[in-house]
């Protein structure tokens, strides 16, 4: 294990910075977001950036190809398959889990080329989490924010006025041996007891003792006609702002914009909460608000689980909750359905 002083973090980003990309939580305009570092950029460790660190992999907009016709002739020419050597720092024990989620839906066969591509060139380094929220419930789907490792090729902590490293993957191993001149040599001691800590504070957290008893992916029969649908879709606003700030989504469109040189085809982030999501030629097949509602929420917490070995399309970060205007959220339906011990 190794130490830096939080003074000296600059030199630890100038010196990961010589030879990849660095990518961390900057706040800019009252939101921390994941933004490329420069020097002069200033590291904002907020507990959770506003948009989840899947951006860095799958973003927002994106560009696949674009395409000239002329008569019967097209001419296609493909986006390059993204090759920059990455590191992406701060990353929270939730959304380095979301990234194990989002691998099995773009890296399964037929690979998603542009999601690979930035996975396999990024080195991800967490960092646990000092002071818990209170709308956070990483416990329940299996996250420990004192000790992300599990999802991680470096781990670090905050503790009294030092960052704490430690490599936990041959990526990690091999960024560390890179910068290792600017680490210094630890004990494990002032980490053991921060992590001591954190864990106490979310023993406290409202929302970490849910049961997810309820669901999984064999209760579709159970859960699928269940009268509290109704109920639990009245307020809901379809606005997708649930969906847009959580870590595990994956809908997407894929659209063509016709310009002055050729057509650009690029996919863009989509929401299952929109009226016209999946908008086919006779109209949607989720004609109501319940439905597209029922959706969401089977999708994460039972029909995800059916079909990749019991693992939940949730990983507990609690921004729907901060972030939804009539609170209705993925904790509340599971409190509906008995999952409130």
């Amino acid at each position: 294990m190794y130490y830096i002083e939080k003074a000296k973090l600059s030199e630890l980003f100038s010196k990961i910075a010589e030879n990849r990309s660095l990518y961390l939580p900057v706040k800019k305009n009252g939101q921390t977001n994941f933004a490329h570092w420069e020097e002069g950029t200033e590291y904002c460790d907020d507990l959770k950036t506003v948009k989840s660190a899947k951006d860095h992999f799958f973003p927002q907009t994106e560009s696949l190809m674009h395409f000239k016709t002329e008569g019967k002739k097209i001419q296609i020419n493909q986006d390059k398959i993204p090759d920059e050597k990455t590191v992406l720092f701060g990353v929270r024990g939730c959304d380095a889990k979301s990234f194990k989620i989002l691998d099995s839906v773009f890296m399964s066969e037929p690979q998603d080329a542009f999601y690979t591509a930035r996975r396999e060139n990024s080195v991800v380094i967490t960092t646990a989490c000092s002071s818990p929220d209170e709308a956070c419930f990483c416990g329940v789907f299996g996250v420990d924010p004192a000790d992300p490792k599990a999802d991680s090729d470096v781990v670090t902590w905050f503790a009294g006025d030092k960052l704490y490293w430690e490599a936990v993957s041959e990526k990690g191993e091999a960024l560390t041996e890179e910068i290792k001149d600017v680490l210094s040599s630890s004990d494990e001691k002032e980490v053991e007891e921060e992590k001591a800590r954190i864990s106490e504070i979310t023993k406290l957290l409202p929302l970490n003792n849910m049961s997810l008893s309820a669901f999984g992916g064999d209760k579709t029969d159970a859960l699928f006609n269940a009268p509290q649908w109704d109920k639990l879709s009245e307020a809901c606003l379809g606005c997708g702002s649930c969906t847009f700030v959580c870590p595990t989504c994956q809908c997407y469109d894929v659209r063509d914009y016709n310009g002055a040189n050729g057509i650009q085809r690029y996919r863009c982030w989509d929401s299952c909460m929109f009226s016209d999501f999946t908008m086919m030629a006779h109209g949607t097949n989720r004609p109501t608000q319940k439905q597209r509602f029922r959706q969401r929420f089977m999708h994460k917490l039972v029909y995800f689980p059916a079909n990749n070995n019991g693992e939940f399309s949730c990983v507990g970060c609690g921004r729907c909750v901060a972030r939804c205007p009539i609170s209705m959220n993925i904790a509340k339906v599971i409190k509906s359905f008995g999952g409130d011990k």
